[in-house]
């Protein structure tokens, strides 16, 4: 009788649980990979970092420092030390040893590539190598590394030390086994983790953030808004309620208790109204069940009634916190 063939190896093999993780490495130490130096090091670990301009070390330093005070304000893990951070003079030294490393170079894909490709090839096997990009797919920046089963997108927000916000995403030649260990790496180390199912140009919260930004420069262009007029209709309008709860739960709130099916059933018309440049999908069954049932998800069992109490205090909060609530106490 044949004997069956051996399960392959997977692909990716951690070297370390993501709860073990003690040293990390930032590649890229300009305003995004030096937030993440800062994140990191106030989070416990140690951390190397490189970057090829020649007055880096002295800048990073600069902005760990001005980070700190928030970072201080927010809480310190044990251990927390600007001292642990060691600047090196090549790539090579930073990621030797590194347990996880976060690269943070400049936005152009054929430097992404080449950097991740030299990144494989020094890192210790088993590490993974996240890319902070803001806009490429894994796919298109893992074509020449020659591990990049390891490969993933951690993309943050600015400042990194201060937004929680990290989407994690794979690519296709990525082990679905290194994207879960980013996430949950993240995780560990106190970021709010979105990990996406696919891959999409501008992952999730830049695509939102871009179509509200280009919106506004329309506005601009057409004198239909100042500069101050757009950013004011959102710090002291849906802003104050996005702080709470995210679009989608916000506008279930606005079918009042028949939620998120009453408010498509209302305002779904709206979608062919002249309101943006963009252009609305069409609100066919699949996608108005499939938002409902989102909603629901969402709400996880909260009622219509507790979730607007959620939001009251919610924007309450943060009005009382920006001081905008004049002699109230």
């Amino acid at each position: 009788m044949t004997s069956p063939a051996p399960t392959p190896a997977p692909a990716f093999t951690p070297a370390v649980s993501p709860e073990s993780v003690r040293r990390v490495a930032c590649v890229g130490a300009g305003v995004i990979g030096g937030g993440w130096v800062a994140h990191f090091l106030a989070r416990g670990y140690d951390v190397t970092a490189w970057d090829p301009a020649p007055d880096a070390e002295a800048r990073l330093r600069r902005l760990v420092d001005a980070a700190w005070p928030a970072l201080t304000s927010l809480g310190l893990a044990p251990g927390a030390s600007r001292d642990r951070l060691t600047v090196t003079a090549t790539l090579e030294d930073a990621v030797a040893g590194a347990q996880f490393v976060q690269e943070s170079a400049p936005e152009k894909l054929d430097l992404k590539q080449d950097l991740l490709a030299r990144l494989a090839a020094a890192t210790p096997p088993g590490t993974v190598i996240a890319s902070s990009t803001s806009g490429y797919p894994m796919t298109d920046m893992q074509t020449t590394a020659g591990d990049p089963a390891r490969l993933v997108v951690g993309h943050p927000f600015n400042p990194p030390y201060l937004i929680p916000l990290v989407e994690v995403a794979g690519g296709t030649r990525t082990d679905g086994a290194a994207t879960a260990w980013a996430s949950r790496f993240y995780e560990v180390a106190g970021k709010s983790v979105i990990t996406m199912d696919r891959e999409v140009p501008g992952f999730i919260a830049n695509r939102l953030q871009e179509a509200l930004w280009r919106e506004a420069l329309h506005m601009v262009a057409n004198g239909e808004a100042t500069v101050r007029d757009i950013d004011a209709s959102i710090t002291e309008g849906p802003g104050l309620r996005w702080a709470v709860m995210g679009p989608m739960l916000t506008f279930a709130l606005a079918g009042g208790e028949g939620g998120m099916a009453h408010m498509l059933d209302h305002f779904g018309p709206s979608l062919k109204a002249p309101w943006t440049r963009l252009e609305a999908p069409e609100l066919d069954r699949e996608l108005y069940d499939a938002v409902v049932a989102g909603c629901d998800e969402a709400a996880d069992g909260r009622t219509i009634a507790e979730l607007v109490a959620r939001r009251d205090q919610g924007v309450i909060d943060v009005l009382r916190a920006t001081g905008r609530l004049g002699g109230a106490r």
